[in-house]
């Protein structure tokens, strides 16, 4: 009897233990610094983000002209891809980045459909402001990308 008890205690800390063990999950620290590793791959992700940035330039001088059509067709053409590439590159940033990241890419994109918008009214104070807008919020979202390790 005392033999038939042990075998079914064992089995009973058996099942316990295999059941706590599998409802644990391992914690993953994520490293607070930026590595060569994650560095690497911030740089292949910059490379159609840094063009787009000059592209900026390109679309200020159609809002500076007036130029509607051409503005529009910028947003929607060279564009196209930004905000994927935007997010792309914020999911590559710390985690304490990376939210203020997301944001700024949010933001951008609000001033560039508003800019669209105003383009398709010919409306220059609003495109202008808009432009100007997108622009500051372009610049704050690349100096949160960091140039080297930290």
């Amino acid at each position: 009897m005392m033999l038939r008890l042990r075998s079914v205690l064992s089995l009973l800390l058996v099942v316990i233990t295999t059941f706590l063990v599998s409802c644990s999950s391992p914690t993953v620290k994520v490293p607070d610094t930026y590595t060569p590793d994650r560095l690497s791959q911030i740089e292949t992700f910059l490379i159609p983000v840094d063009e787009a940035r000059k592209g900026m330039n390109t679309l200020g001088e159609f809002v500076k002209d007036d130029n509607w059509i051409d503005t529009r067709t910028y947003i929607h053409g060279p564009f196209g891809f930004l905000r994927r590439d935007l997010t792309y590159l914020a999911n590559t940033l710390l985690p304490s980045d990376k939210a203020k990241a997301k944001e700024l890419v949010d933001e951008i994109f609000a001033h560039l459909e508003r800019l669209d918008a105003a383009a398709k009214d010919n409306n220059s104070a609003v495109t202008n402001n808009e432009y100007r807008n997108a622009l500051a919020d372009f610049d704050a979202y690349l100096d949160l990308v960091p140039t080297e390790a930290s």
